[in-house]
């Protein structure tokens, strides 16, 4: 059967005091749109025209944030994984870079799954040593206001952060085939079909813990370290359904991305 590849990257540059177009490049299903900035940083929406993955799809995006540059990458929608006809698996691979001083958020709106869907995501972030990161991913199994309840199927989620080379976080998520009993777990989502990770890598990492704390408060946890000279925060956010995921990471995004907050797509 035909299955959707899509490749997308873009790279920006500090020119005239704001942050532009240096690169872009984009073949397949991935299309990538910046809409006309309001701010000295760039915003760009990734686009999948396949209109969601299914076992046997690739998609894969690199981005790069050079020296003294703000880049917020989204999407313009949800992503849709849906019913594999097989054992074979979606493939979702993300390289972010960002260099010097320069400020790199990567917000995507939630990932969906339905039953039976199978989906492999990794995730690679090189950051120079002043660099700042922001990274959320939200994850929804199954839509509770349609009635869909994602019983099996396969999720494997892998990130690897590092900074200049050190390796500063690392996590590997999985879950299925039995995805149903396995959220069941009060150590998993206590029955949860939502839940979001988000990670902050900066100097002020650790400044918005107590807020953090404050604005999850029940919703899950949020924790901070300092790994060699690197500021990193750490939140997990858990809900019943999208909707109230959301209203957690407003917020909360809001907070860890002062003075750009969500995309502005999030709303439309």
């Amino acid at each position: 059967m035909q299955r959707a590849r899509g490749e997308g990257r873009i790279l920006v540059k500090r020119a005239g005091g704001r942050t532009r177009i240096d690169r872009l490049f984009q073949d397949g299903a991935a299309k990538i749109r910046v809409p006309r900035p309001v701010t000295p940083g760039l915003e760009a929406v990734l686009i999948n025209t396949a209109g969601g993955l299914t076992g046997g799809d690739r998609m894969t995006w690199a981005c790069e944030a050079a020296p003294g540059t703000q880049l917020t990458l989204t999407t313009q929608a949800c992503e849709k994984t849906y019913k594999a006809a097989d054992a074979t698996c979606a493939e979702v691979g993300v390289s972010l870079t960002a260099g010097a001083g320069a400020s790199l958020c990567w917000l995507p709106q939630e990932t969906i799954l339905f039953d039976q869907a199978r989906l492999v995501r990794e995730l690679d972030i090189e950051l120079a040593a002043d660099a700042r990161a922001l990274i959320v991913e939200p994850v929804i199994f199954g839509r509770k206001a349609m009635g869909e309840a994602v019983r099996s199927g396969v999720f494997r989620d892998r990130w690897r952060v590092r900074v200049q080379g050190r390796l500063v976080h690392a996590e590997d998520f999985s879950i299925g085939p039995g995805i149903e009993d396995g959220l069941a777990h009060a150590a998993a989502a206590g029955h949860a079909r939502a839940f979001a990770t988000l990670l902050l890598v900066g100097p002020d990492a650790e400044d918005r813990l107590a807020p953090a704390r404050r604005v999850i408060n029940d919703n899950g946890g949020v924790s901070a370290w300092t790994v060699g000279q690197t500021g990193k925060l750490l939140a997990r956010v858990v809900a019943e359904d999208g909707y109230s995921l959301r209203k957690t990471l407003t917020p909360l995004i809001g907070l860890l991305n002062p003075g750009a907050g969500l995309p502005k797509i999030w709303s439309i």
